[in-house]
């Protein structure tokens, strides 16, 4: 996973230097989002699973990887969504809202999902 975050962040080293943001068509912009979104993924994966394994040290490996994952994709999800709202001029406090309890209410539902159907 250190691996595969250092490519991300290689990559999205890459499309900054080389795509002009003032010239690019929506292929450039895409780029950008997902290679940012891969590196915030990743990163906040291994920082996750670091916290998990050395500070709880109550699941198994394949829990904590597997919750971390999940919420380094949600808490990276957010950050990509408040850059594009920001870029597109509608950053404000009731969108960000909208989008926190959104993804709040799907978090909950991923763990009662998870819990009635790894658990039997």
């Amino acid at each position: 996973m250190a691996i595969a975050t250092l490519i991300c962040y290689v990559s999205f080293g890459y499309v900054v230097w080389t795509v002009d943001p003032e010239v690019t068509n929506w292929a450039g912009f895409a780029l950008f989002y997902a290679c940012l979104f891969l590196a915030l993924t990743g990163t906040f994966a291994l920082i996750g699973f670091l916290i998990r394994f050395i500070a709880l040290k109550r699941d198994l490996v394949f829990r904590s990887v597997r919750d971390a994952f999940r919420q380094s994709f949600l808490f990276s999800f957010i950050i990509i969504a408040a850059l594009y709202l920001l870029s597109k001029n509608l950053f404000n406090w009731m969108n960000i809202l909208f989008l926190a309890i959104g993804l709040t209410v799907f978090e909950f539902f991923l763990i009662s999902y998870s819990k009635n159907n790894y658990d039997r």
